[in-house]
């Protein structure tokens, strides 16, 4: 479509959560709070699994990265959402708002890969524990860490490359505390048949791909659990397993839904987003923590060696 009859938009206004400055003082500290709790949360994750020699294992090198994926994840749209809440202009640049959509497809794309490749590792260990580590070997873990991050960040490119060629004239309010590609697809007045494309073959890569593969994965794990005879060895198996798939429902949860739902700002359609966004990254941390024995004995081991440490 020309766009020369048309003023062209510089930047964006960002609804947000409320109106209301009451709540939306209430919105900063709780949020502030839920961002401090996921950065020192991931970083202590972080900082264990680099120092415990005990969890120098595929599925802790997987869970380093899990916990640095949600850092950024957190980072891309917190710092803003906060800023806006105690702001009387609410506004975003174009170029930081494409920025921030590309950061997000990073982070979603990273996070949906790690917990794909994370069941993966988990089949191999249920399914196939005899043969675990030629499967799961140093080579292929780390091919699959740092693809997954590739992978992302061209996703991530081949969308944002053909957003800045859209042209927006149209309505500058978006609906929402962060900027998202659907939300720029219908401000924009140019054609966006190619960014469609683009998004939906991201949605069934990133989104069903990845599902898919949580899916098949869990499915030979429960048959190959439900095959054990003994209950203490069905316990034992679920249980090595059982993080993951509390975060794999998380996650895949409150994205599906958040995607599933129309791009309006409805408040539950915000709740998602928030719940997928902002409150997932920081249950992370606390559910590989206190479900997962290894990372509680690592967790008191790093802690019994600070406080020698002090007391030398």
């Amino acid at each position: 479509m020309d766009s020369g009859n048309h003023s062209t938009i510089t930047e964006f206004i960002l609804l947000g959560l409320s109106a209301d400055p009451h709540i939306q003082v209430a919105l900063f500290v709780l949020f502030l709070g839920i961002y401090l709790l996921t950065v020192m949360g991931n970083l202590i994750m972080l900082l264990v699994i680099r120092t415990d020699s005990h969890l120098h294992t595929p599925m802790y090198f997987f869970l380093s990265h899990l916990s640095f994926v949600d850092i950024c994840f957190s980072s891309v749209t917190v710092p803003k959402m906060l800023e806006n809440l105690l702001s009387q202009k609410k506004t975003i640049s174009v170029e930081c708002c494409l920025t921030q959509v590309f950061f997000v497809f990073v982070a979603a794309g990273t996070e949906a890969c790690l917990l794909s490749v994370m069941a993966y590792d988990r089949y191999a260990a249920i399914c196939h524990p005899l043969l675990y580590g030629q499967i799961m070997n140093k080579q292929l873990y780390m091919q699959l860490v740092w693809g997954s991050w590739g992978l992302s960040f061209l996703d991530a490119l081949i969308n944002i490359f053909l957003a800045m060629k859209m042209v927006f004239c149209k309505a500058q309010i978006i609906p929402h505390y962060s900027c998202e590609m659907p939300s720029l697809l219908s401000l924009s007045c140019s054609d966006t048949s190619k960014n469609l494309i683009a998004l939906l073959c991201s949605t069934l890569l990133h989104g069903l791909g990845t599902f898919l593969l949580v899916f098949l994965s869990y499915a030979r794990i429960i048959a190959t659990i439900l095959s054990i005879s003994s209950t203490s060895g069905r316990s034992k198996a679920f249980s090595t397993c059982s993080s993951h798939l509390t975060a794999v429902t998380l996650y895949y949860g409150s994205g599906l839904l958040r995607h599933l739902m129309p791009n309006s700002g409805s408040p539950l359609e915000l709740i998602f987003s928030v719940q997928y966004t902002v409150v997932t990254p920081v249950l992370n941390p606390l559910i590989y923590s206190l479900k997962n024995k290894e990372v509680k004995a690592a967790l008191t081991r790093t802690m019994e060696k600070y406080l020698q440490h002090i007391r030398c």
